[in-house]
């Protein structure tokens, strides 16, 4: 990785972050999305994990852990078990096959934030149905690292408030983060370019902090709806741009 890719790394991850400041999510979404126009998704993956994961930490805290933890963990087992045992990322699916995943999977998430559909009020469901939320979530994972779809919109059904959302959101992708890495680690050792990957992964950790910081700032000044409207409208062209790439 020569400086040039170094400091684009950081750029991704300093607008990645600062999308996570504004919104409580999407540094992963976004990284994946850009990150994937130049390089495999299976070395994007890597670079995202630890940023994601320290990004992640604080959403954690919260009253709510106990109460979310007894309704949510068949579902954060299943996306566990599956990120990590899935064919994707490294594995059986080629890199071309794995952008074009990557971009349906944007494309789709695109469109679905911008039609906002209503959905169902499954609060008092069986708790064994977010099993099927984190299997799919899981395979999503294990193809592309992106790990929104569907396990957000599972969430929105539960119909939680504002801090346990927040919390629920922090702890499921803290999950999702750790069993990537694993996943990762698993598919494509790096002994042998560790230093690169080190310095590439503490210029996209820097980024991402300065970006989380910069995003809270911003936060109070941008209209909300229009700033995910034309985020999601970007994931759309990203996920377009991915598909093409793939052909």
């Amino acid at each position: 990785m020569d400086t040039l890719q170094l400091s684009m790394v950081v750029v991704v991850f300093v607008l990645a972050g600062g999308v996570k400041g504004v919104t409580g999510m999407g540094l992963p979404t976004v990284a994946m999305s850009l990150l994937g126009l130049w390089m495999p998704p299976v070395q994007a993956a890597a670079l995202l994990v630890i940023p994601s994961l320290a990004t992640n930490v604080a959403q954690c805290c919260g009253p709510h852990l106990r109460s979310l933890a007894s309704r949510l963990w068949p579902g954060w087992l299943a996306i566990a078990i599956v990120t990590v045992g899935a064919p994707g990322l490294g594995g059986a699916v080629h890199m071309p096959s794995a952008k074009a995943w990557l971009g349906g999977i944007l494309i789709a998430y695109g469109i679905w934030g911008l039609w906002r559909p209503y959905l169902p009020d499954l609060s008092c469901s069986s708790k064994w149905l977010s099993v099927l939320a984190g299997t799919a979530t899981g395979v999503v994972t294990a193809l592309t690292a992106v790990f929104v779809l569907p396990w957000v919109p599972y969430l929105q059904t539960l119909r939680l408030n504002k801090d346990e959302m927040v919390q629920a959101l922090g702890l499921s992708f803290t999950v999702a983060t750790l069993s990537l890495a694993v996943r990762v680690q698993m598919s494509v050792p790096f002994e042998s370019g560790l230093a690169y990957l080190a310095i590439a992964v503490g210029g996209a950790l820097i980024g991402a902090f300065g970006g989380l910081k910069l995003g809270k700032v911003l936060r109070c000044r941008l209209a909300g709806p229009a700033f995910q409207k034309a985020l999601f409208v970007t994931f759309v062209v990203l996920g377009v741009a991915n598909l093409i790439q793939a052909q």
